[in-house]
């Protein structure tokens, strides 16, 4: 694939993150929830986290090691992301986030449900799977809704703040979806 995709659902465009977007990144990271609900997303978040995360998104797109999709409304306004992040064995994890104004509003399944599709027709993939925070119980029922289930809960997988913590991992299977 050697132009990043772009993916149209009924209410939002998916595609490449642009350094035009990241302005919007950082404003819509500034709430500390986004780092208390990830495992990845510092508080406060600054234009440098940004532009690395642009670098690393764009690395993993050349490298065909990922896929980290621009979130958008119909009039092009960057809302959120969504990933898809080739762990090997026909595998793939799904990472996301949403700008908080567009929280509850079923943006983040919606995505989730094309980027799946996405996963198995277009990349070929046999199993995607992502996790969550037991705090944040909101992005396991995004997952429950794309038809995901719980297949495991990882004891003390991931250290944050000092702190272990259990984490949910939903899957689902090409043969599923």
């Amino acid at each position: 694939m050697q132009h990043f995709p772009r993916i149209e659902t009924d209410r939002l465009t998916l595609s490449e993150v642009q350094e035009g977007d990241l302005p919007l990144v950082v404003e819509h990271l500034q709430d500390e929830e986004f780092s208390k609900y990830t495992s990845n997303i510092p508080y406060p978040y600054k234009r440098e986290h940004a532009e690395l995360w642009l670098k690393i998104t764009r690395e993993a797109f050349e490298q065909k090691k990922g896929f980290t999709f621009a979130i958008r409304d119909k009039k092009g306004m960057f809302i959120g992301a969504i990933g898809l992040h080739d762990e090997g064995s026909d595998k793939a994890e799904l990472g996301y986030w949403m700008a908080k104004a567009f929280w509850n509003k079923g943006y983040i399944t919606e995505a989730a449900k094309a980027v799946v599709k996405f996963g198995f027709d277009e990349l070929g993939f046999n199993k995607i799977y992502a996790t969550h925070f037991l705090h944040n119980p909101s992005s396991g029922k995004v997952m429950q809704k794309i038809g995901m289930e719980l297949e495991a809960v990882l004891k003390q997988h991931l250290k944050k703040d000092g702190k272990y913590h259990d984490i949910p991992m939903y899957s689902i299977f090409k043969n599923e979806g």
